[in-house]
């Protein structure tokens, strides 16, 4: 029996109208993504990453196609049930980490589980306390965001993004806003995650953050220009230890 798929998306077709002009987005893009892959969404400004991104996030519907979120068709949901099935099975990560100022790591961890109507949100503190440890935090648990550097933030925000247990990370040019060290840092907590089973969807203009990846989907005029596998994978956490021991960066 073949196995469900992470993503299931067909003939996406996303149009944009502004007055008598249209737009579009997507063309005709399919895409499945099984459990437990590690892929990079790449493509220049205009060529449909963004548009992709946002309707596998279910923060956005297709013009015309299908797309089935972990068996869950999502045309078929309504705005509310939508927003469960997506604090349910997606964990976002943000490349301006979208944290709230004046809330610790913790309680910006725990946010997902008091939105989750689930029956998840049970011992909240403990799940939340959980995922910081995951991603090598729990000594910055009281810590609030501006006392954070900014690869800590990211490491928060992936920690919110996993206290769900989430059937898909999706990841928005996470390391957009670091420095090299920093941002092989949170590349090699993403690879680690990875090897854990989390299946994982990066979209990066970076091509050196893109061969860390398993797979690799280039868009052009919002159509697929190229689908392969990353044959040359980097390893980040090697990377890493190769970094010369002056070059401090902006910390993690």
């Amino acid at each position: 029996m073949e196995s469900q798929p992470v993503i299931d998306a067909r003939d996406l077709v996303k149009t944009y109208r502004a007055g008598s002009n249209e737009v579009q987005a997507l063309r005709s893009v399919s895409l499945r993504v099984e459990r437990g892959e590690m892929i990079a969404i790449m493509g220049a400004s205009g060529s449909g990453k963004s548009t992709l991104m946002n309707i596998l996030g279910g923060l956005d519907r297709p013009t015309s196609g299908s797309y089935r979120l972990d068996g869950t068709s999502v045309a078929e949901l309504g705005r509310s049930r939508l927003a469960d099935l997506r604090n349910a099975k997606i964990g976002f990560v943000f490349q301006t980490f979208n944290l709230l100022p004046r809330t610790s790591a913790l309680e910006n961890v725990e946010l997902p589980l008091l939105y989750d109507r689930s029956g998840r949100s049970e011992a909240a503190r403990d799940q939340a306390a959980a995922a910081l440890e995951r991603v090598g935090l729990v000594n910055r648990m009281d810590h609030e965001p501006s006392e954070l550097s900014g690869g800590q933030q990211q490491r928060v925000a992936i920690a919110r993004a996993l206290v769900m247990r989430p059937a898909l990370v999706l990841a928005d040019e996470p390391t957009g806003n670091l420095d090299s060290r920093t941002s092989l840092e949170v590349m090699s907590l993403f690879q680690e995650l990875n090897d854990e089973g989390t299946t994982t969807i990066i979209v990066t203009h970076e091509l050196d953050i893109a061969r860390y990846a398993r797979r690799v989907i280039e868009l052009r005029d919002g159509q697929i220009l190229r689908d392969e596998p990353v044959l040359d994978r980097r390893d980040a956490a090697r990377d890493l230890a190769a970094l010369p021991d002056d070059d401090q960066g902006g910390g993690s």
